[in-house]
This record gives structure tokens, sequence and C-alpha cells, in this order.
């Protein structure tokens, strides 16, 4: 196994129940669009001074000039007395014909920091995504040149191949021959949920990293099937059996620079998770940073929450670190049963549930 330098952690402030820690960064998330975006992005804005956009729309986000006015239509539609602490990091949707120019006007922009790589057909709106990597060969070079992500979502589209292992097959058919043939790209491997990932992402050099989500850090497989079929846990890459489950927090919670906060918020409406074939995705971000807050106390690490959740993503993507704070208190609250979405409500994640954690204004 490679071996890692550990980075100084500099403990957040945890005095009386109250944690205050450096504004944190959510380096993957889905906003959807218009009025939909609307409604999911002030709990975005009241916790995180910066997230990665994920580009999946339909249509997709293909070219620089659509990223553009998608994080026009972000900025335009946060609240106007938090303008002020929100950033959106945009991306671009990789096809098996995305142009090596496009790569380079990305970059150029200033505004994408990353190109989403989808498996065709693999999760929602992915139908445009890629049908074989190496045909994305002379993308991924240039990208390895001008020093732009790939994010990857990490499981084979194979139908042999069953549901709970696309994830450690895609490390093996697809993620290793890239890695081996484009050395110094770098690619963060999102809402990662095997024990093979955390153990790939140990053994790779600093230039390949990972986010995790609070779900998977939450739940195991378990939690889909009690009492019935639970869709409002149903996601994409599958929640995972308990060995996996732990092998992520202990990722986590493990001060390893390479493993950072992604929450992989995916927002549908109630319908769209309760019909006869319900969409995959889970709804975090009402309550994100306090879920990953209940994850590390239960693990007897909150001081280690501060690097994870504000540090390792800003670091790993060069970004600078966050200046400004936010404070949690330890106060239950209970989640509503369900949200605004659009014209439509969604069910967020712990729905009915308290949560010990309280972020404040």
């Amino acid at each position: 196994m490679q071996s890692w330098l550990a980075v100084e952690i500099t403990s957040a402030d945890i005095i009386l129940n109250t944690l205050i820690l450096t504004r944190p960064d959510d380096l993957h998330l889905h906003l959807r669009d218009d009025e939909q975006m609307k409604a999911v992005l002030p709990d975005t804005v009241r916790r995180f001074a910066r997230a990665i956009v994920m580009p999946n729309l339909n249509p997709p986000v293909l070219t620089t000039e659509i990223a553009l006015k998608y994080s026009q239509r972000i900025l335009a539609a946060i609240p106007a007395n938090m303008r002020m602490h929100f950033e959106p990091l945009m991306t671009l949707y990789l096809t098996d014909n995305t142009e090596i120019a496009e790569i380079i006007k990305a970059k150029a922009s200033g505004i994408i920091h990353g190109i989403k790589f989808y498996p065709a057909r693999i999760t929602t709106f992915s139908d445009a995504g890629v049908t074989d990597i190496a045909k994305c060969s002379a993308v991924l070079e240039t990208m390895e040149q001008e020093n732009m992500p790939l994010l990857v979502h990490g499981e084979v589209n194979d139908l042999e191949v069953d549901v709970f292992d696309r994830e450690k097959i895609f490390i093996d058919r697809v993620l290793i021959p890239i890695t081996h043939r484009f050395p110094g790209l770098k690619i963060i491997f999102e809402h990662i949920t095997t024990k093979e990932a955390v153990e790939f992402i140990k053994d790779t050099p600093g230039n390949i990293g990972a986010t995790i989500t609070a779900h998977h850090l939450l739940l195991n497989r378990n939690a889909m099937f009690q009492g019935g079929i639970r869709p409002h846990f149903y996601c994409l890459p599958v929640l995972k059996r308990e060995t996996h489950h732990i092998a992520l927090i202990e990722a986590a919670i493990s001060g390893n620079p390479k493993f950072f906060l992604g929450t992989d918020s995916a927002p549908h409406s109630r319908d769209a998770k309760e019909s006869n074939c319900g969409c995959a995705g889970i709804y975090t971000s009402h309550a994100a940073i306090e879920l990953y807050a209940e994850v590390f106390e239960q693990a007897g690490a909150l001081e280690k929450l501060e690097a994870f959740a504000s540090y390792f993503g800003a670091d790993f993507y060069g970004l600078p670190r966050n200046k400004g704070s936010i404070t949690l208190i330890k106060e239950s609250w209970d989640v509503p049963m369900e949200l605004k979405f659009g014209r439509e409500a969604l069910v967020p994640f712990c729905a009915g549930r308290s949560i010990t954690w309280k972020i404040l204004d």
C-alpha cells in the first residue's frame, strides 16, 4: 500500500455542545434547474460556500457556454441576502463526442472545475454518457495536460454484472486502466460505496481522491428493505452491505486527505420516487452538514469533521480554503415529512426523524 503524508488537522471548536467549522464545500451536488432548483438551492447555500454542480440536466451541460448560462441561473436564484456566501463550481458532461477544443475552452473559462464521466445509461439522465471510455482517449490526454479533473460515476453498465458489484468491477475494468494510461490525470471517484473503492484510493497517488456521501455513511443496504421496499433510500450506487459501510466510515474519519465531503444530494419529486420505476437519488441538502456531524460524533471523531468537510476537498481541487464559518449546536430538530419542490413535493432524507445537530443562521 502506498503511504500518504498525514496533514496536521486543525480541530474545530467544540465548546458546550457548540461546533464551529470553517465554512465547508459540497463537492458533489445535483441542483436540477428552474423552479425545482429555486426550491432546493437555499438549503445548500445556507450550509456551504461552494459546490461542484453536476451537469446531468435534460438536456445535459455539454459546453462551456451552456455551463455559463446554468451558472448564471443558479446565481440569480440565490436569495438576495445569501448571494455573497456561495459560488457554484461548474462541470461539463463527457460524451463519446466531446471535443478537445471544448476542454481547452472549459479550462480557460475559470468556471469549469471538472468533466463528469457517466457510463451511458447508468443513472439519472445518463443516456448521453460514455459508451466506451476508449473513445475519449484524446480528451483524457488533454485533460491530463490541462490539469482538468475527471469526475467519475464508478459503475459498469453491464447488465450481466450484479448491481452490488458494479463499483468493484468498474475499478478493475475501467478505472485502473485509466490511471495507468494517464498517470497525471486528476480523478475524483465520486460517492464511493465499497471497501474495494476505499482500498483503491488509499493505494493510488495523490492525484486521485474520493467523495463520500452522508447517506452512505449512515446506512447499509438493509435500510432499503426494512418493513418493505423503501424507495426514498434508493440511490445509485446502491447502498452496500455492512462491511462496506464500516469501511466508508473508517475512511471518512481517518484524516486521509484523499477522502472528502460530497453529498450527491439528488432531489426527485415524491411521485418520481414512489412510481412503478422509481428514480435513484436521495435528497440530503436540507441537513447535510448536520448529518455528517452525527456520523463523526457516533464514531468518536467529531474533531476530524472540519478537515473532511472544509479542507481536504478544497485542497484537492486547488481552491483556497474558505474564510467564513458555520455554527452547529447540539439541539434536536424534526425533519419535515416533505418539502416544496417546484410545483411538486419531495421527501427529504430522515423525513419525520429527529436530527441531533442544528445549524445556526
